[in-house]
């Protein structure tokens, strides 16, 4: 495993010579950590904003998620460079050099978090696998008997389930044998990274697959299109000022942070990855997340906006593919390219949670990772599959104070790394200084302010 670190080191070495856009085909082979963090994020909650958007306001508020990812991202940017430089476990860092129960709700909300949301995931990725079994097969249980159908959905749930295990069960996977064991795990986490990539760029195609279709047939107003990518107005009605604010503030996930860094030393990477990691960002995160979630609005503005449809608050992805039929696309198009699309989301989401409710439980109790106890961890979210059950019912009462309390917690987490980030006594020599230290400062602190922002104006309309 270090010679083919050393040998990634030289490779990126050699790569500083040469312009940026001869560097990126490189900077893509190697990447990694920055596609966990996509497959994360892009899960349910940004499908719904992304069609409830489109749906409701058009192209005109495609800024948006665009912009709430570029200043997620800029935390990303300082985590990485932290822990690269430190070798450090993020956990420990912030428990050591900043405040140990801040540490503690850090990575206990996280790992809380990961078990909520599934409740929410595992329902949509049945109902997503109803629709492309149907479309398929022609295969469907009789909708008017609740209880069979919730079986049925459950049996679904528990088969998304079981990939998801697997997949996150045999990642960085050890074997007896230390040298063979460092193997193994490269091995594992370069087909995970691989097999997540592979899974970002289909749900890409699928959504584009709907685009192109609606374009087709006179759906998309292209010239809106663009001018929605500039922020000219925002919104004043009460629902979708919610939007935006949940759009700015949850772009990047207390779960996210906290799983990011241990992805980072999993991968073995040194301070010379640095900019590697910000590419890895850039191309694993950023770009899939201003695609699909573009792509999703782009769809649903073009059939549903302006429409004859009544649509009412957050439009459900099992909702909208009927939706997108009755507007015009085809079948195929509307219900199993949408559904394949919206279940990669959910399944990627998934592992990721499980990953983290992991690497949570590891630092928190010193598991080593690979033990059966840090095993045992990643299955914590297994209860949720019951969401096809309890869902509809138990939503209402969780999402807000999960929100709120994650929420008020990820600008703690954000100042934490703010101040380590000015720290000589953590960062040593690697502390940043003069002109790029104050720019970086400015950065970090508009990402706080509208993060905190975001998270008071959710509560203050949700209890209100």
């Amino acid at each position: 495993m270090k010679e083919g670190v050393d040998k990634q080191i030289a490779l990126l070495t050699s790569l500083d010579k040469k312009p940026w856009h001869l560097r990126v085909p490189t900077y893509l082979a190697l990447s990694g950590p920055g596609w966990l963090q996509g497959a994360m994020t892009l899960g349910g909650g940004s499908a719904v904003t992304s069609l409830t958007i489109g749906a409701l306001y058009g192209y005109e508020f495609l800024w948006v998620q665009p912009v709430a990812m570029f200043i997620g991202c800029i935390m990303l940017f300082a985590l990485s460079y932290q822990t690269l430089h430190t070798q450090a476990s993020p956990f420990e860092s912030m428990k050591k050099h900043i405040n140990r129960p801040i540490a503690y709700s850090w990575a206990i909300a996280a790992f809380a978090s990961s078990i909520i949301w599934g409740f929410a995931h595992y329902p949509l990725s049945a109902a997503m696998l109803e629709e492309i079994v149907v479309v398929s097969t022609g295969f469907s249980v009789d909708v008017e008997n609740e209880s069979l159908r919730n079986i049925y959905l459950l049996v679904l749930a528990i088969l998304v389930w079981a990939l998801c295990a697997f997949t996150a069960w045999n990642y960085g996977k050890k074997t007896s044998d230390q040298s063979e064991a460092q193997k193994s795990s490269a091995n594992t986490i370069y087909i995970f990274e691989t097999g997540i990539k592979i899974l970002t760029a289909l749900v890409i195609v699928a959504f584009l697959w709907m685009v192109i279709s609606a374009s087709l047939q006179g759906q998309i107003n292209w010239g809106d299109v663009l001018a929605g990518y500039v922020p000219t107005s925002l919104p004043t009605d009460k629902q979708g000022v919610t939007i935006v604010m949940a759009a700015l503030g949850s772009a990047v996930g207390i779960n996210m942070t906290f799983i990011y860094g241990y992805t980072l030393l999993h991968k073995k990477w040194k301070p010379a990855h640095v900019t590697l990691s910000r590419y890895d960002i850039g191309l694993g995160l950023v770009l899939p997340y201003i695609l699909v979630t573009g792509l999703i609005s782009i769809a649903a503005a073009g059939a549903f906006y302006n429409g004859d449809v009544d649509i009412q608050g957050r439009l459900s992805p099992t909702v909208a593919g009927k939706m997108f039929m009755s507007a015009g696309l085809d079948e195929f198009t509307s219900r199993l390219i949408f559904a394949t699309g919206i279940l990669g989301m959910a399944v990627g989401s998934l592992v990721m949670h499980m990953l983290c409710c992991g690497s949570a439980a590891a630092a928190m109790f010193k598991f080593k990772e690979g033990s059966l106890q840090y095993k045992l961890a990643l299955l914590a979210p297994t209860p949720a599959v019951l969401g096809v059950f309890f869902w509809a019912t138990m939503g209402p009462y969780v999402v807000v104070p999960t929100a709120a309390i994650c929420g008020f917690l990820l600008p703690v987490a954000y100042i934490g790394w703010a101040v380590l980030h000015n720290r000589s006594d953590y960062l040593g020599d690697a502390m940043p200084t003069g002109t790029k230290r104050h720019l970086f400062n400015v950065a970090m602190a508009l990402c706080i302010i509208t993060v905190l922002a975001s998270v008071l104006y959710y509560v203050w309309v949700n209890l209100s």
